[in-house]
């Protein structure tokens, strides 16, 4: 079956940086779509970033110039560079994938101490 898992996640000081990767696994061998998503506690889920179709990237406001999203189609995997890192940015970031079906991974946690 399809997996996305996530992994890099941990804690980071104001203005450190970390990278997610999504390696995905399965059945299907590349995604039309790939993006990030995060939830903070007790907040609403928020897309972060997303690459659509001509590998475009697409930010929110408040990551522009701060994420980066990228992806290896040969080894399937999706990344988040994520640089001057503040607390606004703490939660637990997600991978999701679209080929006709949507899939999501588990989620990795993101800890920016204040």
């Amino acid at each position: 079956q399809v997996q996305l898992v996530e992994s890099g996640g941990g804690l980071a000081q104001p203005g450190g940086s970390l990278r997610l990767s999504c390696a995905v696994s399965g059945s299907i061998f590349r995604f039309n779509s790939v993006a990030w998503y995060r939830q903070a506690p007790g907040k609403e889920r928020e897309l972060v970033a997303r690459i659509i179709t001509g590998d475009k990237a697409v930010y929110t406001d408040s990551v522009k110039g701060r994420f980066t999203i990228s992806r290896d189609n040969a080894n399937n995997t999706v990344y988040l560079q994520m640089n001057s890192l503040s607390s606004e940015d703490t939660g637990v970031y997600y991978c999701w994938g679209s080929s006709g079906m949507s899939y999501w991974g588990k989620g990795t946690l993101v800890t920016v101490s204040s």
